[in-house]
């Protein structure tokens, strides 16, 4: 009896999950170097700011830099493990979320289904990769199934704290608010018997958390916007149809199809998957219609990131995947059911699984020797990490660093950081967008703006300067190669390190 509660599906996919997440160890993304940052200067008294004496909120995630505060705090403080307690935080995060999605499908009358979603999610590379690289991705996907199963276990109050503290992790996070608001609003004029009415006190859950931050944001920064959403809208250059063709091929591969297969299953997955959704959430939607925000999540979240055309950043695509698994293993377990074929559910999942397991490598070519999936790819971070440990012991109190990615550069040195796209430098969006021509890849270096504010190092890729800085004659002049360091990555020849020159 010990035994079957422990490989019970809701015990031992959580517990995959944890395992999942440890075996590889932290391959930290640059991005979690600056919510690390951040979280440093707050425990050293400079306040919640990337360069002290700077107040600017550069980062999408009060509450995950504020959970990495308080756990640093027993830990070592401003010398904490960071990366540790990120993976920790992530791991179990995503282990509720495995146990969460169990909870909603058999809510829904499809336990089986919810399972299978589960473990496909545990196991996923799309899961896997952003736990394992520090981000805040794992505690946002557990905040936004928290919402949808206290709302499908009529506990408004428990949903309306849930979704504040979702948008709270991740600005997004607003989207699962707007339609479980539309579905209290569309309930309470039905007067559904099922759903509650809408109370004061689930509209304090919801609101005192986004006023506290709100009130803190306005009287640090002069906005609880952070100021990296105005900054990347403005320094990224893309074509205006390249976040709906990276959504379509995602939605098309969500086990990373493309990896065993080839680019092949696009056209396929771009049927089958939506029909199998659609198909699950239809028989759902039955006997459930207060579930309608779950069916909608993923496909507003395609439509809000496809309008809007910003850089697809990885983690960007993973928060409607856990729902949209679960959509297309509901219409796999009605079609077993209609079709009287139980193992067809599981067939299916067992070739996911295949695919799943297929964009996992037993043995990571950089980084960790340790299993790891193919997309946890920090090639980029360890080149930074290189230059980093070289510059720090070359660089004066108070010399200013300029770089474009300034995640590991910024965690190594600690130096005072001019941030060449504006996400924690505000000065620099002033300077984008560039010409056309003067991008090899979706950025480019302003050399207006190191002109303008002469920062003491530059360091950049050169693919990031090749038609700007390395053309520019005030830029030749004023500064100085003081070392390249070799790469072949983004089109890129080397990482170069400028120095402006002395003058008497």
């Amino acid at each position: 009896m010990r035994l079957s509660r422990w490989v019970a599906p809701d015990v031992l996919i959580p517990l995959v999950a944890v395992l999942a997440r440890v075996i590889p160890g932290p391959r930290v993304i640059d991005d979690a170097f600056i919510t690390f940052r951040y979280a440093q200067n707050l425990l050293s008294g400079n306040g919640l700011v990337y360069n002290p004496g700077e107040p600017v909120f550069g980062i999408t995630t009060p509450l995950f830099v504020a959970v990495m505060a308080l756990l640093a705090i027993p830990t070592g403080g401003a010398q904490a493990p960071f990366p540790a307690l990120a993976l920790g935080v992530s791991a179990a995060a995503d282990a509720a979320t495995c146990w969460l999605l169990i909870q909603i499908g058999e809510q829904l009358g499809h336990r089986r289904a919810g399972w299978l979603a589960a473990l496909l999610w545990a196991l996923s590379p799309m899961s896997v990769t952003f736990a394992i690289g520090g981000m805040e991705t794992s505690l946002f996907i557990l905040l936004l199934a928290a919402t949808l199963y206290f709302h499908l276990n009529r506990q408004p109050a428990r949903a309306a704290c849930a979704a504040s503290l979702a948008i709270l992790a991740r600005p997004d996070g607003a989207l699962m608010a707007l339609l479980l608001g539309a579905e209290r609003v569309r309930s309470w004029l039905r007067k559904s018997p099922a759903s509650p009415p809408p109370s004061l006190r689930e509209a304090a859950a919801f609101s005192i958390p986004l006023a506290l931050w709100s009130a803190f944001g306005w009287a640090v920064y002069g906005s609880p916007i952070p100021h990296s959403i105005l900054a990347k809208a403005t320094a990224y250059h893309l074509p205006s149809e390249a976040a709906l063709v990276r959504l379509l091929q995602h939605f098309s591969t969500p086990f990373l199809e493309q990896e065993l297969v080839g680019t092949r299953w696009i056209g396929i997955g771009l049927v089958l998957y939506p029909t199998l959704f659609v198909l699950g959430m239809r028989a759902v939607l039955r006997g459930r219609p207060e579930a309608w925000p779950m069916a909608a999540y993923p496909w507003a979240y395609f439509a809000a990131f496809a309008l809007a055309n910003p850089l697809i950043f990885r983690w960007y695509l993973a928060p409607p995947l856990p729902f949209y698994f679960l959509g297309i293993f509901l219409g796999l377990d009605r079609l077993a059911v209609d079709l009287r074929r139980p193992a067809l559910a599981y067939a299916a999942a067992a070739i996911a699984l295949v695919f799943t397991f297929g964009a996992w490598t037993p043995r990571a070519d950089h980084g960790p020797a340790r299993p790891a999936p193919r997309m946890a790819f920090i090639r980029l971070e360890l080149l930074y990490d290189q230059v980093g440990r070289w510059l720090e012991p070359r660089l004066q109190p108070d010399e200013v660093v300029a770089a474009g990615d300034i995640g590991v550069l910024g965690f190594d040195t600690g130096a005072p950081i001019l941030d060449l796209v504006g996400l924690v430098s505000p000065a620099s969006s002033a300077y984008y967008p560039l010409p056309d021509s003067d991008y090899i890849i979706n950025f480019a270096i302003s050399p207006d703006l190191i002109a303008d504010l002469h920062p003491d190092y530059v360091v950049f890729l050169d693919s990031y300067g090749r038609r700007t800085l390395l053309e520019d004659s005030r830029f030749l002049t004023e500064y100085s190669l003081l070392e390249s360091f070799p790469t072949d990555l983004y089109g890129s020849r080397a990482m170069l390190v400028y120095r402006r020159l002395v003058r008497p």
